[in-house]
């Protein structure tokens, strides 16, 4: 088991963590709007409810319920220095898998597009018993994880393909070109440009029923789940609540 987690954290470190750190500020570019079931869960806590964003990114659901504290965190260094706009909220730079914080501390946890990033199955239940060990006897962790059953949307994955797939992140380069009076589009010239880059991400596609199916594996219970917008989502209690 430990020879497949060591492996694992250093798959991770060359098709996660390291892709993120070069694409962070693109990235937060395209991320700003609440998805609405994450929104709701938010907005339903109570007021001075204290909790987590485990993978908070840019920051974007610190800010969603002004009546709430949160601690986010980020593996990426970058990703958390923009989080940290989001004032007053605190972001720290952590592994899901080594979080700071004190166990059994926390009203409630969220930990959007995470936990499809650990590369083996041992990896991802670690990760999200580490979500549910933080919460207090009553705390609920809403989780969000990229689905196999995509088959409506671009991507088209659809229940039979892999479940382990690399997906591309392209940055756009930037041309400009010289043209003279009367010269033909096919005759200018680069003057300066920068090629389309493309980075490669690891993810692990859930089949419906696996979420739960992992909390459960790790002592949890499911409170609520479902589907939106091609990812499965599941709400749950930490483990040993009745």
């Amino acid at each position: 088991m430990g020879n497949v987690l060591k492996a694992g954290k250093q798959y991770e470190e060359t098709h996660v963590h390291e892709v993120y750190e070069q694409i962070a500020s693109h990235f937060s570019s395209t991320r700003y709007k609440p998805w609405p079931i994450i929104e709701r869960f938010l907005q339903e806590l109570p007021a001075g409810s204290i909790g987590l964003d485990i993978g908070c990114g840019n920051g974007k659901y610190l800010a969603v319920n002004p009546n709430v504290f949160i601690v986010g965190s980020d593996r990426s260094s970058n990703l958390a220095s923009i989080a940290l706009q989001h004032q007053p909220h605190s972001v720290v730079v952590a592994d899901i898998l080594d979080l700071p914080h004190r166990n059994g501390h926390f009203d409630f946890a969220i930990s959007i597009a995470v936990v499809h990033h650990l590369s083996t199955t041992e990896r991802r239940r670690e990760a999200i018993d580490s979500i549910l060990t933080t919460l207090q006897p009553d705390g609920r962790a809403l989780i969000y994880v990229w689905a196999l059953e995509q088959g409506s949307s671009r991507r088209g994955w659809s229940e039979g393909d892999e479940q382990d797939v690399m997906v591309p992140w392209v940055m756009k380069g930037s041309k400009k070109s010289k043209v003279t009076s009367g010269q033909a589009p096919s005759d200018q010239v680069v003057i300066h440009g920068v090629e389309d880059k493309t980075f490669h991400r690891y993810y692990h596609l859930y089949r419906k029923g696996e979420l739960e199916a992992d909390v459960k594996a790790v002592g949890g219970e499911i409170v609520e789940a479902g589907y939106e917008k091609d990812n499965w989502w599941a709400i749950a209690r930490p483990k040993d609540v009745k």
